[in-house]
Protein backbone atom coordinates (compact mmCIF):
# COMPACT_ATOMS: atom_id res chain seq x y z
CA UNK A 1 0.00 0.00 0.00
CA UNK A 2 1.29 3.18 -0.60
CA UNK A 3 2.19 5.96 2.17
CA UNK A 4 1.18 8.85 0.20
CA UNK A 5 -2.13 9.46 -0.01
CA UNK A 6 -1.49 10.70 -3.63
CA UNK A 7 1.63 10.41 -5.99
CA UNK A 8 4.16 13.61 -6.12
CA UNK A 9 6.31 14.37 -9.51
CA UNK A 10 8.92 16.79 -8.10
CA UNK A 11 10.14 16.85 -12.09
CA UNK A 12 7.05 18.49 -12.91
CA UNK A 13 7.02 20.36 -9.74
CA UNK A 14 10.52 21.87 -10.41
CA UNK A 15 9.38 22.91 -13.53
CA UNK A 16 6.66 24.75 -12.22
CA UNK A 17 9.04 26.14 -9.07
CA UNK A 18 11.15 27.45 -12.39
CA UNK A 19 8.34 29.35 -13.73
CA UNK A 20 7.06 30.72 -10.43
CA UNK A 21 10.34 32.16 -9.69
CA UNK A 22 11.05 33.80 -13.26
CA UNK A 23 9.88 37.25 -12.55
CA UNK A 24 11.34 40.51 -14.25
CA UNK A 25 14.24 42.56 -12.33
CA UNK A 26 12.12 44.91 -11.47
CA UNK A 27 9.69 43.20 -10.07
CA UNK A 28 12.31 41.32 -8.09
CA UNK A 29 13.16 44.42 -7.07
CA UNK A 30 9.97 45.86 -5.80
CA UNK A 31 9.99 42.60 -4.13
CA UNK A 32 13.06 42.90 -2.30
CA UNK A 33 12.19 46.64 -1.29
CA UNK A 34 8.63 45.96 0.17
CA UNK A 35 9.38 42.35 1.50
CA UNK A 36 8.89 42.10 5.29
CA UNK A 37 9.97 38.79 5.17
CA UNK A 38 13.28 37.99 7.15
CA UNK A 39 15.55 36.76 4.47
CA UNK A 40 17.22 33.63 5.41
CA UNK A 41 20.99 32.72 7.07
CA UNK A 42 24.07 32.61 4.55
CA UNK A 43 23.74 28.85 5.19
CA UNK A 44 20.03 28.66 4.55
CA UNK A 45 18.09 26.81 6.28
CA UNK A 46 18.93 23.48 5.57
CA UNK A 47 21.43 21.35 7.23
CA UNK A 48 24.97 21.23 5.60
CA UNK A 49 27.96 19.37 6.12
CA UNK A 50 29.20 21.86 9.03
CA UNK A 51 26.12 21.78 10.92
CA UNK A 52 25.34 18.10 10.20
CA UNK A 53 23.77 16.39 13.02
CA UNK A 54 25.67 13.11 12.05
CA UNK A 55 28.97 14.83 12.67
CA UNK A 56 30.02 13.49 16.50
CA UNK A 57 31.38 16.99 17.73
CA UNK A 58 31.69 16.16 21.46
CA UNK A 59 33.62 13.89 23.46
CA UNK A 60 31.17 11.98 24.99
CA UNK A 61 29.28 11.24 21.70
CA UNK A 62 32.95 10.41 19.43
CA UNK A 63 34.21 8.01 22.51
CA UNK A 64 31.10 6.08 22.02
CA UNK A 65 30.98 6.01 18.66
CA UNK A 66 29.08 2.75 17.45
CA UNK A 67 31.94 -0.31 16.86
CA UNK A 68 35.08 1.55 18.25
CA UNK A 69 37.45 -0.64 19.72
CA UNK A 70 40.08 0.68 21.42
CA UNK A 71 43.72 -1.50 20.19
CA UNK A 72 45.63 -0.88 23.74
CA UNK A 73 42.22 -2.85 25.35
CA UNK A 74 41.51 -6.77 25.01
CA UNK A 75 39.59 -7.81 22.41
CA UNK A 76 38.27 -10.76 23.92
CA UNK A 77 36.99 -8.51 27.04
CA UNK A 78 34.03 -7.24 27.00
CA UNK A 79 33.30 -3.47 25.40
CA UNK A 80 33.97 -0.54 28.19
CA UNK A 81 31.39 1.78 28.64
CA UNK A 82 33.18 3.96 30.59
CA UNK A 83 35.70 6.82 28.78
CA UNK A 84 37.48 7.97 31.45
CA UNK A 85 41.02 8.91 30.54
CA UNK A 86 40.46 9.55 26.75
CA UNK A 87 40.98 12.16 25.34
CA UNK A 88 39.47 13.80 21.97
CA UNK A 89 40.75 16.62 19.25
CA UNK A 90 38.81 18.69 16.95
CA UNK A 91 40.01 17.52 13.38
CA UNK A 92 38.90 17.39 9.95
CA UNK A 93 39.07 14.48 7.35
CA UNK A 94 42.72 15.11 6.38
CA UNK A 95 44.01 15.56 10.29
CA UNK A 96 42.42 12.17 11.27
CA UNK A 97 43.93 10.39 8.16
CA UNK A 98 47.17 12.00 8.70
CA UNK A 99 47.28 11.34 12.42
CA UNK A 100 45.93 7.51 11.70
CA UNK A 101 49.02 6.79 9.36
CA UNK A 102 51.38 8.42 12.07
CA UNK A 103 50.05 5.62 14.57
CA UNK A 104 50.63 2.84 12.11
CA UNK A 105 54.19 3.91 11.50
CA UNK A 106 54.95 4.54 14.72
CA UNK A 107 53.54 1.31 15.94
CA UNK A 108 54.73 -0.81 12.70
CA UNK A 109 58.14 -0.36 12.29
CA UNK A 110 57.76 -2.06 8.33
CA UNK A 111 54.75 0.50 7.76
CA UNK A 112 55.83 2.92 4.67
CA UNK A 113 54.21 5.86 2.87
CA UNK A 114 54.58 6.15 -0.33
CA UNK A 115 53.06 8.33 -3.55
CA UNK A 116 53.48 11.45 -5.96
CA UNK A 117 54.17 14.31 -3.42
CA UNK A 118 53.47 12.33 -0.15
CA UNK A 119 56.85 13.64 1.30
CA UNK A 120 55.74 17.46 1.27
CA UNK A 121 52.03 16.22 2.37
CA UNK A 122 50.70 15.65 -0.49
CA UNK A 123 47.88 17.72 -2.82
CA UNK A 124 45.32 17.24 -0.09
CA UNK A 125 48.38 17.59 2.76
CA UNK A 126 46.69 14.08 4.44
CA UNK A 127 50.55 13.17 4.61
CA UNK A 128 51.55 16.63 6.34
CA UNK A 129 55.39 16.19 8.37
CA UNK A 130 55.24 12.61 8.50
CA UNK A 131 58.92 12.54 6.26
CA UNK A 132 60.23 14.91 8.79
CA UNK A 133 58.87 12.86 11.67
CA UNK A 134 59.65 8.96 10.35
CA UNK A 135 62.11 9.67 7.84
CA UNK A 136 62.58 9.95 3.91
CA UNK A 137 63.56 6.51 3.74
CA UNK A 138 59.54 5.51 4.85
CA UNK A 139 57.68 8.49 4.07
CA UNK A 140 59.03 8.64 0.33
CA UNK A 141 57.77 10.15 -3.30
CA UNK A 142 57.71 8.14 -6.01
CA UNK A 143 57.51 8.46 -9.80
CA UNK A 144 54.60 9.67 -11.62
CA UNK A 145 53.61 6.21 -12.66
CA UNK A 146 50.04 4.66 -10.83
CA UNK A 147 51.00 0.87 -12.22
CA UNK A 148 54.65 1.54 -10.79
CA UNK A 149 53.13 2.74 -7.30
CA UNK A 150 51.02 -0.24 -7.14
CA UNK A 151 53.30 -3.02 -8.61
CA UNK A 152 55.78 -1.40 -5.69
CA UNK A 153 53.21 -1.83 -3.05
CA UNK A 154 52.53 -5.36 -3.89
CA UNK A 155 56.58 -6.57 -4.28
CA UNK A 156 56.70 -4.72 -0.53
CA UNK A 157 53.93 -6.17 1.11
CA UNK A 158 55.07 -9.75 -0.41
CA UNK A 159 58.35 -8.67 1.60
CA UNK A 160 56.41 -8.43 4.68
CA UNK A 161 56.24 -4.82 4.69
CA UNK A 162 52.93 -2.76 5.62
CA UNK A 163 52.69 -0.52 2.80
CA UNK A 164 50.54 2.56 2.45
CA UNK A 165 50.29 3.76 -1.16
CA UNK A 166 48.64 7.04 -2.50
CA UNK A 167 47.29 7.39 -5.73
CA UNK A 168 46.83 11.07 -5.91
CA UNK A 169 42.95 11.24 -7.17
CA UNK A 170 41.02 7.75 -7.69
CA UNK A 171 40.49 8.97 -11.46
CA UNK A 172 44.03 7.83 -11.91
CA UNK A 173 43.88 4.61 -10.19
CA UNK A 174 43.04 3.01 -13.80
CA UNK A 175 46.57 2.50 -14.97
CA UNK A 176 46.91 0.23 -11.78
CA UNK A 177 43.88 -1.75 -12.33
CA UNK A 178 46.00 -4.36 -13.80
CA UNK A 179 47.99 -4.98 -11.06
CA UNK A 180 45.56 -4.14 -8.51
CA UNK A 181 42.64 -6.55 -10.34
CA UNK A 182 45.10 -9.44 -12.00
CA UNK A 183 48.09 -9.69 -8.96
CA UNK A 184 47.04 -8.02 -5.60
CA UNK A 185 43.86 -9.58 -5.27
CA UNK A 186 44.75 -12.58 -6.48
CA UNK A 187 48.28 -13.70 -5.25
CA UNK A 188 46.98 -15.44 -2.38
CA UNK A 189 44.87 -17.61 -4.11
CA UNK A 190 47.38 -18.30 -6.87
CA UNK A 191 50.22 -19.13 -4.89
CA UNK A 192 48.27 -21.32 -3.07
CA UNK A 193 48.51 -19.07 0.22
CA UNK A 194 52.18 -19.31 -0.03
CA UNK A 195 52.40 -15.42 -0.72
CA UNK A 196 50.03 -12.47 -0.03
CA UNK A 197 49.96 -8.71 -0.45
CA UNK A 198 47.46 -8.46 3.11
CA UNK A 199 49.75 -5.61 4.48
CA UNK A 200 49.09 -3.33 1.21
CA UNK A 201 46.49 -0.69 1.37
CA UNK A 202 46.02 2.15 -1.26
CA UNK A 203 44.63 5.14 -0.37
CA UNK A 204 42.90 7.45 -2.94
CA UNK A 205 40.63 10.71 -2.95
CA UNK A 206 37.37 9.78 -5.03
CA UNK A 207 33.99 11.97 -5.90
CA UNK A 208 32.95 14.84 -6.48
CA UNK A 209 34.72 18.39 -5.60
CA UNK A 210 32.41 20.90 -7.47
CA UNK A 211 34.81 21.69 -10.07
CA UNK A 212 36.93 18.43 -10.82
CA UNK A 213 35.42 17.79 -14.13
CA UNK A 214 35.83 14.10 -15.94
CA UNK A 215 39.65 13.47 -14.26
CA UNK A 216 39.12 14.37 -11.35
CA UNK A 217 35.07 14.37 -9.73
CA UNK A 218 34.91 10.28 -10.99
CA UNK A 219 33.56 7.68 -8.15
CA UNK A 220 35.31 4.54 -9.39
CA UNK A 221 34.02 2.07 -6.52
CA UNK A 222 32.40 0.20 -8.82
CA UNK A 223 35.10 -0.81 -11.13
CA UNK A 224 36.55 -2.91 -8.28
CA UNK A 225 33.25 -4.98 -6.94
CA UNK A 226 34.04 -8.06 -9.27
CA UNK A 227 37.47 -8.13 -7.55
CA UNK A 228 37.09 -10.78 -5.14
CA UNK A 229 40.47 -10.47 -2.84
CA UNK A 230 40.12 -7.17 -2.56
CA UNK A 231 38.32 -4.70 0.13
CA UNK A 232 37.32 -0.99 -0.58
CA UNK A 233 36.32 1.04 1.77
CA UNK A 234 34.63 4.99 1.78
CA UNK A 235 34.49 6.97 4.95
CA UNK A 236 31.89 9.63 5.32
CA UNK A 237 34.06 11.66 8.41
CA UNK A 238 36.95 12.48 10.62
CA UNK A 239 36.20 9.44 12.98
CA UNK A 240 35.11 7.16 10.52
CA UNK A 241 38.19 7.92 8.56
CA UNK A 242 40.70 7.04 11.06
CA UNK A 243 38.76 4.07 12.54
CA UNK A 244 38.43 2.58 8.73
CA UNK A 245 41.81 3.70 8.08
CA UNK A 246 43.27 1.54 10.85
CA UNK A 247 41.29 -1.60 10.18
CA UNK A 248 42.47 -1.50 6.82
CA UNK A 249 46.09 -1.06 7.06
CA UNK A 250 46.06 -3.70 9.58
CA UNK A 251 43.30 -6.30 7.77
CA UNK A 252 44.77 -9.12 6.13
CA UNK A 253 44.02 -8.68 2.98
CA UNK A 254 44.51 -5.48 0.27
CA UNK A 255 42.46 -2.76 0.68
CA UNK A 256 41.26 0.21 -1.49
CA UNK A 257 40.59 2.97 0.81
CA UNK A 258 38.67 5.56 -0.93
CA UNK A 259 38.65 9.54 0.83
CA UNK A 260 35.78 11.65 -0.17
CA UNK A 261 38.06 14.77 -1.00
CA UNK A 262 35.08 17.07 -0.53
CA UNK A 263 35.48 16.35 2.85
CA UNK A 264 38.73 16.98 4.07
CA UNK A 265 37.76 20.02 5.40
CA UNK A 266 34.37 20.39 5.31
CA UNK A 267 33.58 17.36 7.78
CA UNK A 268 34.74 18.08 11.43
CA UNK A 269 34.52 15.62 14.56
CA UNK A 270 35.81 15.76 17.82
CA UNK A 271 38.63 12.68 17.21
CA UNK A 272 39.72 10.18 19.75
CA UNK A 273 43.07 10.76 19.83
CA UNK A 274 44.31 7.13 21.14
CA UNK A 275 44.45 4.22 18.60
CA UNK A 276 41.75 2.52 17.24
CA UNK A 277 39.83 0.58 14.73
CA UNK A 278 36.07 0.45 13.54
CA UNK A 279 34.75 -2.91 11.65
CA UNK A 280 35.01 -3.41 8.19
CA UNK A 281 32.21 -4.74 6.34
CA UNK A 282 29.66 -3.49 8.47
CA UNK A 283 27.45 -0.94 7.77
CA UNK A 284 26.15 1.66 10.18
CA UNK A 285 21.99 2.78 10.67
CA UNK A 286 22.77 6.80 11.30
CA UNK A 287 18.69 7.64 11.63
CA UNK A 288 16.55 4.31 12.50
CA UNK A 289 13.42 4.31 10.66
CA UNK A 290 10.52 1.82 9.52
CA UNK A 291 8.87 3.01 6.19
CA UNK A 292 11.81 3.24 3.97
CA UNK A 293 15.53 2.26 4.05
CA UNK A 294 17.98 5.15 2.20
CA UNK A 295 21.68 3.35 1.78
CA UNK A 296 24.52 5.64 0.19
CA UNK A 297 28.33 5.99 1.25
CA UNK A 298 30.52 8.84 1.19
CA UNK A 299 29.41 12.67 0.54
CA UNK A 300 26.07 11.26 -0.23
CA UNK A 301 25.22 10.64 2.91
CA UNK A 302 24.76 14.21 3.84
CA UNK A 303 22.90 15.12 1.04
CA UNK A 304 20.86 12.50 2.34
CA UNK A 305 20.45 13.97 5.68
CA UNK A 306 19.26 16.90 3.59
CA UNK A 307 16.59 15.73 1.39
CA UNK A 308 15.08 14.14 4.88
CA UNK A 309 15.48 17.40 6.17
CA UNK A 310 13.28 18.71 3.08
CA UNK A 311 10.55 15.59 3.55
CA UNK A 312 9.97 16.39 7.17
CA UNK A 313 9.58 19.84 7.04
CA UNK A 314 10.07 21.08 3.87
CA UNK A 315 10.86 25.06 2.42
CA UNK A 316 8.41 26.68 1.65
CA UNK A 317 9.32 26.49 -2.01
CA UNK A 318 8.67 22.70 -1.80
CA UNK A 319 5.71 22.56 0.51
CA UNK A 320 3.14 22.42 -2.28
CA UNK A 321 5.30 19.30 -3.95
CA UNK A 322 5.47 17.44 -0.41
CA UNK A 323 2.43 16.16 0.94
CA UNK A 324 1.42 16.56 4.55
CA UNK A 325 0.82 12.42 4.61
CA UNK A 326 4.71 11.93 3.73
CA UNK A 327 5.84 14.35 6.66
CA UNK A 328 5.64 11.89 8.92
CA UNK A 329 7.10 9.25 6.99
CA UNK A 330 10.26 7.50 9.26
CA UNK A 331 13.16 6.45 7.01
CA UNK A 332 16.25 4.73 7.82
CA UNK A 333 19.64 6.43 6.61
CA UNK A 334 22.38 3.63 6.21
CA UNK A 335 25.60 4.40 5.63
CA UNK A 336 27.23 1.53 4.11
CA UNK A 337 30.84 2.30 4.65
CA UNK A 338 32.47 -1.04 3.40
CA UNK A 339 32.03 -1.49 -0.34
CA UNK A 340 33.49 -4.63 -0.87
CA UNK A 341 32.58 -7.03 0.92
CA UNK A 342 29.22 -5.17 1.37
CA UNK A 343 26.91 -6.15 5.00
CA UNK A 344 24.25 -8.19 3.35
CA UNK A 345 22.68 -9.50 6.20
CA UNK A 346 22.18 -5.51 7.89
CA UNK A 347 20.96 -4.17 4.81
CA UNK A 348 18.49 -7.47 4.10
CA UNK A 349 16.94 -7.04 7.84
CA UNK A 350 16.24 -3.28 7.53
CA UNK A 351 14.55 -4.29 3.85
CA UNK A 352 12.64 -6.66 5.07
CA UNK A 353 11.57 -4.36 8.24
CA UNK A 354 11.02 -1.39 5.82
CA UNK A 355 9.82 -2.80 2.77
CA UNK A 356 11.48 0.15 0.68
CA UNK A 357 15.27 0.43 -0.61
CA UNK A 358 16.37 3.39 -2.29
CA UNK A 359 19.87 3.63 -2.77
CA UNK A 360 22.42 6.61 -3.58
CA UNK A 361 25.53 6.95 -5.18
CA UNK A 362 27.74 9.69 -7.36
CA UNK A 363 29.10 6.76 -9.52
CA UNK A 364 26.69 6.67 -13.18
CA UNK A 365 23.90 4.41 -12.79
CA UNK A 366 24.62 1.99 -15.37
CA UNK A 367 26.66 -1.29 -13.32
CA UNK A 368 27.23 0.33 -10.48
CA UNK A 369 27.56 -0.47 -7.06
CA UNK A 370 24.02 0.16 -6.68
CA UNK A 371 22.73 -2.83 -9.41
CA UNK A 372 24.76 -5.40 -7.37
CA UNK A 373 22.62 -3.98 -3.96
CA UNK A 374 19.87 -3.80 -5.64
CA UNK A 375 19.91 -7.55 -7.31
CA UNK A 376 20.97 -9.25 -4.43
CA UNK A 377 17.82 -7.40 -1.84
CA UNK A 378 15.62 -7.96 -5.09
CA UNK A 379 16.53 -12.12 -4.51
CA UNK A 380 16.71 -12.24 -0.82
CA UNK A 381 14.03 -9.59 0.01
CA UNK A 382 11.08 -10.23 -2.68
CA UNK A 383 8.40 -10.82 -0.78
CA UNK A 384 8.49 -8.39 1.95
CA UNK A 385 9.15 -5.18 -0.82
CA UNK A 386 6.28 -3.12 -1.38
CA UNK A 387 7.48 -1.07 -4.24
CA UNK A 388 11.05 -2.12 -6.55
CA UNK A 389 13.87 -1.27 -5.49
CA UNK A 390 15.34 2.35 -6.64
CA UNK A 391 18.48 4.00 -7.49
CA UNK A 392 19.40 7.33 -7.69
CA UNK A 393 23.10 8.06 -8.86
CA UNK A 394 25.16 9.95 -11.24
CA UNK A 395 24.16 10.06 -15.03
CA UNK A 396 26.03 7.93 -17.01
CA UNK A 397 28.06 10.25 -18.76
CA UNK A 398 31.95 12.12 -18.31
CA UNK A 399 31.57 14.72 -14.75
CA UNK A 400 31.15 17.89 -16.55
CA UNK A 401 33.67 20.52 -16.27
CA UNK A 402 30.28 22.93 -15.57
CA UNK A 403 27.41 22.48 -14.01
CA UNK A 404 28.84 19.43 -11.33
CA UNK A 405 26.00 19.87 -9.08
CA UNK A 406 23.42 18.77 -11.47
CA UNK A 407 25.35 15.35 -12.26
CA UNK A 408 25.63 14.19 -9.04
CA UNK A 409 22.50 12.95 -7.04
CA UNK A 410 21.61 16.19 -4.81
CA UNK A 411 18.80 16.50 -2.14
CA UNK A 412 16.08 17.53 -4.49
CA UNK A 413 16.82 14.29 -6.69
CA UNK A 414 16.88 12.18 -3.69
CA UNK A 415 13.67 13.96 -2.37
CA UNK A 416 12.11 12.86 -5.35
CA UNK A 417 13.20 9.10 -5.15
CA UNK A 418 12.11 9.08 -1.71
CA UNK A 419 8.58 10.17 -2.55
CA UNK A 420 8.39 8.27 -5.44
CA UNK A 421 8.88 5.43 -3.76
CA UNK A 422 7.06 5.97 -0.67
CA UNK A 423 4.11 6.55 -3.04
CA UNK A 424 4.44 3.52 -5.42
Amino acid sequence: MPLLKSPPHLSNAARTLTARHAISPAAARHRRCNSTVEPPPAGGHLPSIATSQILRTKRETALRTPGLSWADEDASAPSRTIVGGRETRKMNTYQAIRDAMGIALSKDENAVVFGEDVAFGGVFRCTMGLSEEFGRERVFNTPLTEQGIAGFGIGLAAMGHTAIAEIQFADYIFPAFDQIVNEAAKIRYRSGGSFNVGGLTIRTPTMSVGHGGLYHSQSPEGFFMAATGLKVVIPRSPIQAKGLLLSSIRDPNPVIFMEPKILYRSAVEQVPVDDFELPLGKAEVLVPGSDLTLLTWGTPVYHCETALHMLNSPPPSLEAVVPKSARSAKIELIDLRSILPWDVENIVDSVNRTGRLVIVHEAGLTAGVGAEIAAEIQKRCFLKLNAPVRRVAGWDIPVALHYEKFHIPDAVRILDGVMETLSY
